[in-house]
């Protein structure tokens, strides 16, 4: 064992991260949940294996090792870029280490309309109501409340 060995370190600065959902709008910077002694090497690659390079523009990983998404219009999402899992890895003379899976997934602000789908019922039953929201905004949409020419409703 040499004596440098032993001041050498690989470790996880914030191993809980594992999920990162942002607007197209804005973008977003993930950086490396992992650090070390002496200074590591950082990179990230796709959950296949495949390490990642720079697009210009759209993707950009920084020599700190934080990975950067920039803002982009709907028309320029890319499923490969935008909705996919990644991991980063950190390597100095003590070996190395690999984050767990972090899913990036953009989400695309554009206009978008919830509307009541059309019920018939007769005189004296019931009509059942559902509100249509676009698969798009599903996940991040929670109707809150029922409104008839602006008066809400109660239960």
């Amino acid at each position: 064992v040499f004596s440098d060995d032993l001041h050498a370190s690989l470790y996880f600065v914030n191993a809980s991260l594992q999920e990162v959902v942002f607007a197209s709008t804005t973008g977003t910077l993930v950086p490396c949940p992992a650090a070390g002694i002496p200074p590591v090497t950082l990179r990230w690659y796709l959950a296949t294996g495949e390490e990642i390079y720079d697009v210009p523009g759209i993707r950009h990983v920084h020599p700190n090792g934080t990975l950067q998404i920039f803002p982009f219009p709907p028309s320029s999402f890319n499923n490969l870029i935008h909705d996919n899992t990644y991991y980063c890895t950190a390597e100095n003379p003590s070996g190395k280490i690999r984050s767990q899976d972090v899913h990036i997934k953009a989400v695309l602000r554009e206009p978008y309309t919830v509307r009541v789908e059309d019920q018939k019922a007769m005189r004296g039953n019931v009509a059942v109501f559902k509100c249509i929201i676009p698969s798009s905004v599903e996940a991040y949409i929670t109707v809150v409340s029922w409104e008839k020419d602006t008066v809400s409703l109660v239960s």
